[in-house]
């Protein structure tokens, strides 16, 4: 998975969100519940497995992400970036301050050794 550069450098904290949903418009961000706050080494770690994604090819489910990360800077603002993970489709939404369109859409292989310990990350944050 590509991350924009300005998250990876400038993300100070990140937010585990159980999503319940999908945002009511564009500019909303995905409805759910955050289960867990990461920061330090836990951030460094969370965007590495995020980086390791290797590609994969679309299948089809109708995009029902359970888990997305919110990534913040030091000014815990606007998010940088929003990434909702359907493990279903293999489909990586990422929106936000620092996303270029190009890297809006992903896919991901969900059988892979990082996805799989992102997702038991995130059970472990929340169920």
């Amino acid at each position: 998975m590509l991350i924009p550069t300005e998250a990876v450098d400038g993300t100070a904290l990140i937010e585990v969100v159980r999503l319940s949903g999908l945002p009511a418009g564009r500019d909303h961000p995905y409805p759910g519940v955050v289960v867990a706050h990461w920061a330090g080494s836990d951030v460094a770690a969370a965007l590495s497995l995020m980086a390791a994604l290797p590609g994969s090819e679309q299948h089809r489910c109708g995009f029902s992400p359970g888990w997305s990360v919110r990534a913040y800077g030091e000014d815990l603002g606007l998010a940088l970036f929003e990434a909702a993970f359907c493990y279903t489709c293999h489909e990586v939404r990422m929106r936000g301050t620092v996303v270029p369109p190009a890297l809006a859409t992903q896919f991901f292989d969900p059988s892979s050794s990082p996805a799989r310990t992102l997702r038991s990350l995130f059970r472990q944050a929340g169920g």
